[in-house]
């Protein structure tokens, strides 16, 4: 079953513009070299907000120091245990100063957590030294904590600092977003510092106001250079300029998907296990002989929503359209007439326009309805969907253009719409046959865009959404889901 999130609220409150989206395929990575004085090599306090999106049996590093046989890191681990995990060690891994795991697992593509490890090897009391918050909430840890007065690598002179890849390794590279990043030197803050619970018992970030030191750093995200400078994405905007190095990230890894506005992606966790999710989840791929589908990790009953979704061949079927959430809930135990398993055209709570090179046919329920569109798609074409989920009516358009002279904006002349056997929610989906992925955009590209839209407030499409259509994220959700 796909995880329906719920909305954040429409204003109001701390506002996070832009997350840093990583690809571990890409081993993507910040580097900050030879960390200069620092205020106390004992206390530290990390603070940052990450959704995942591989979750795998790889280890996935968030933060990490290195200088020879000294290393640490902060990571979630791979494998059927996905906790966080803090490593100290000064002999290479022989032995560890600090060996610390949450008892509490983090498996969830579509949520948004914010991680805080507050550092104090000073403190009397050894449960207190190293503490975890996620979301707020202190964390039980199991395993080696660090010894009284241990100086800590995350905060030491002349270390190299890596975010999203461990420096000690050629792997163990990040896949997800972050965002919303902070590391005080020199004091071990509350977690009340970076955030508070809402009015729903939902915690959120508030405005850091506190002090730095000499080695601290806060990373927003809000820059698409290359560069080691105020301009790069890298840029630390704490006072202190310690701007990161950047490797194998560009502009279009920027994105709208944050911790105060969740964006769709497809959902690793639904429908068929054998498909593959690149770039945040936003790339869907399946390398396989039928047609099987990803949706999206949000769901709709009500309002108008738009999406777009881009080719990358020419070669294979494709389909695009909307799921209804029997669809989705039936997972692989679901087969068509053949035996094939997630075979989209073939199953009920399905409306595909299914593409080929020359033919374009909708399919309702797993049954062609004889209603074609006007037109075509071939390698980077971007169809166009737009979706009332209260009419229940859906329009197909390509690069710009509406099929058959719709409009979805005053309700006329939709491709086909949903009266079929599904059951609510609905959700955006697509599949193909081949090898070849499809690019979706919720708001959040995986591609990049010459125009830059919005639906108003939200959003970065490559061509205008309808007016009343929106970007399927929870700022809207709110408003109008």
């Amino acid at each position: 079953m796909v995880a329906i999130l719920g909305a954040n609220s429409v204003s109001g409150g701390y506002e996070v513009s832009n997350s840093l989206r990583f690809n571990d395929g890409d081993s993507p990575q910040l580097n900050l070299q030879n960390v200069g004085t620092v205020s106390n090599d004992k206390k530290f306090t990390f603070s940052t907000w990450l959704k995942r999106s591989d979750i795998g049996t790889a280890n996935y590093s968030i933060l990490s120091a290195d200088s020879g046989n000294n290393k640490a890191q902060i990571l979630f681990r791979g494998g059927s245990n996905n906790a966080i995990r803090i490593l100290e060690t000064s002999d290479a891994f022989s032995s560890f100063d600090t060996l610390l795991t949450t008892d509490a697992v983090y498996r969830d593509p579509s949520a948004w957590y914010n991680i805080i490890i507050s550092y104090d090897s000073t403190d009397s009391t050894a449960g207190d030294r190293v503490k975890i918050y996620s979301n707020g909430v202190l964390q039980t840890l199991t395993g080696t904590t660090a010894n009284l007065n241990h100086t800590t690598p995350f905060n030491e002179a002349s270390y190299n600092l890596d975010i999203g890849h461990f420096g000690g390794s050629s792997g163990e590279f990040f896949d997800g977003y972050i965002t919303e990043t902070h590391f005080i030197d020199g004091t071990a803050k509350a977690p009340t510092d970076f955030g508070e619970f809402d009015d729903n018992g939902v915690w959120v970030p508030i405005k850091y106001t506190g002090s730095y030191g000499n080695n601290g750093f806060f990373l927003e995200f809000k820059q698409t250079g290359t560069g080691t400078d105020a301009s790069g994405i890298g840029a630390d905007t704490s006072g202190n300029n310690r701007h990161w190095a950047v490797t194998n990230l560009a502009a279009t890894d920027i994105t709208e998907d944050t911790c105060t506005n969740n964006f769709a992606t497809f959902n690793p966790l639904a429908r068929n296990a054998s498909n593959v999710y690149t770039e945040g989840n936003t790339v869907y791929d399946y390398t396989g002989n039928f047609m099987r589908c990803g949706v999206s990790s949000l769901g709709v009953s009500s309002g108008k929503w738009y999406a777009e979704f881009k080719r990358t061949d020419a070669t294979t079927i494709h389909l695009f359209g909307i799921v209804a959430d029997n669809f989705v809930s039936d997972g692989r135990t679901v087969t068509d007439t053949s035996g094939n398993h997630d075979y989209g055209r073939g199953h009920t709570g399905t409306l595909f326009l299914v593409s080929t090179n020359s033919t374009q046919d909708i399919y309702l329920d797993g049954s062609d309805t004889n209603t074609n569109v006007d037109f075509t798609t071939t390698t980077n074409d971007i169809i166009m969907i737009a979706f009332d989920a209260d009419s229940k009516k859906i329009w197909f358009g390509k690069n710009g253009t509406w099929s058959s002279s719709g409009d979805p904006a005053n309700g006329n002349n939709p491709s086909d719409t949903y009266d079929g056997t599904g059951t609510e929610p609905f959700f955006f989906s697509v599949g193909t046959e081949g090898t070849q992925a499809i690019q979706g955009n919720f708001g959040n590209p995986p591609f990049a865009i010459s125009s830059g839209n919005t639906d108003g407030k939200y959003g970065n499409f490559e061509y205008a959404p309808p007016s009343g259509y929106y970007a399927l994220c929870t700022k809207r959700l709110a408003e109008f889901g």
